[in-house]
């Protein structure tokens, strides 16, 4: 008996340690200290740097055109500022995907795709005011949308894996 006890308490200590206490909570604020691209920034909560991904959109990767603007665009807005994450959920690298509110009320998420700097994340997301967004930012031809034929960076990124996964070395067949 006292043996499963300790293995109780051990398991739960684990458990504790394992699972970010950020990922429990509903929101924080806390200061962006990094931009790494468009959709993904770190912010301050309880001494450490959350890298927190942005819920429902997907800008262009940093290789793809508007990819630096999408980043700068973020950058300017949270860089070094207070902001809220409204979490919504953990990805499987470990990212706190969720909304992140500037401190004057708006929307990154929304603000990115507004200006044409992001897709709609379907796969992801079926909130219908990043739909509308999109679309609006379609027909007013805003960033990415100047571009007739704008490659989703879910496709660039599977094209680019594919292109990766290709060996470098022609196959060599033995002779009978």
């Amino acid at each position: 008996m006292r043996w499963s006890v300790n293995r109780l308490n051990c398991i739960v200590i684990a458990v504790y340690f394992i699972i970010p206490t950020v990922a429990l909570a509903e929101s924080f604020s806390g200061k962006v200290v990094k931009v790494s691209d468009g959709d993904t920034i770190s912010v301050m909560h309880r001494g450490r740097a959350q890298k927190i991904r942005l819920h429902g959109i997907d800008t262009p990767e940093k290789r793809q055109a508007f990819g630096n603007r999408a980043k700068k665009f973020t950058s300017d807005l949270v860089f070094g500022r207070i902001v809220t994450v409204r979490v919504v959920d953990m990805d499987r690298y470990g990212r706190i995907v969720g909304e992140v509110i500037l401190p004057d009320g708006r929307s990154l998420n929304q603000e990115l795709v507004r200006a044409g700097l992001a897709w709609w994340y379907r796969k992801y997301s079926r909130d219908k005011s990043l739909r509308e967004l999109e679309e609006e930012a379609r027909t007013a031809r805003r960033g990415l949308w100047t571009d007739p034929n704008p490659i989703p960076p879910w496709e660039f990124r599977k094209k680019r894996k594919l292109e990766s996964s290709k060996t470098p070395y022609p196959t060599v067949r033995n002779k009978p």
